[in-house]
């Protein structure tokens, strides 16, 4: 009977270690907005945050059809909101926390407030999940590095209201958006 008891224990364990996630420093974020709370005033991380007042969409609709179709122009009219966090670490404990706990700890909260994560092309580094409300998508979250520093972090959070073939749009300008922001 004893044996039989600790052939569960490794079943036990495992499962325990399963439902744990990795984290950064403190209590994991649980959504995307908690996690920007949690590290943008932390020593080495940068936040730009930019909430698109009427005029401002408006502006972002006609430099859209500057360089984009009717889609791309819709998208960055439907933005209401654009967040972005980035850390370069300069310590090998800040690259592990890069490598160990800042990513782990965006992909347990993404797949907890079941964003849905979208395909990329070969080659890339950035990696995209929506939230979507109903057939509109309400959010875009990327995460990746930022160009030219391999063990960085950057993630990025663009709220609106856009259609499938809007945000298709939208992903092709994103990489380049990211690059600005730093």
């Amino acid at each position: 009977m004893k044996l039989r008891s600790l052939t569960w224990l490794p079943l036990v364990v495992l499962m325990l270690l399963a439902g744990c996630r990795a984290a950064g420093p403190g209590k994991p974020a649980r959504t995307v907005s908690e996690f920007f709370n949690k590290y943008e005033s932390r020593s080495g991380f940068k936040t730009t945050d930019w909430t698109a007042g009427l005029t401002t969409r408006l502006l972002l609709g006609r430099l859209g059809s500057l360089g984009g179709g009717s889609d791309l122009t819709q998208a960055l009219s439907s933005v209401r909101s654009f967040k972005v966090l980035t850390f370069a670490p300069t310590s090998s404990s800040a690259q592990k926390l890069v490598a160990d706990g800042l990513v782990n700890e965006v992909n347990g909260l993404l797949a907890n407030e079941k964003y849905t994560p979208l395909t990329t092309s070969p080659g890339s580094n950035v990696r995209y999940a929506t939230r979507k409300q109903g057939d509109r998508i309400s959010e875009v979250v990327a995460t990746s590095n930022v160009s030219g520093v391999p063990e960085s972090f950057l993630l990025m959070s663009i709220g609106g209201n856009f259609t499938q073939a809007q945000l298709d749009q939208l992903l092709k300008v994103l990489p380049n958006v990211a690059d600005m922001a730093n």
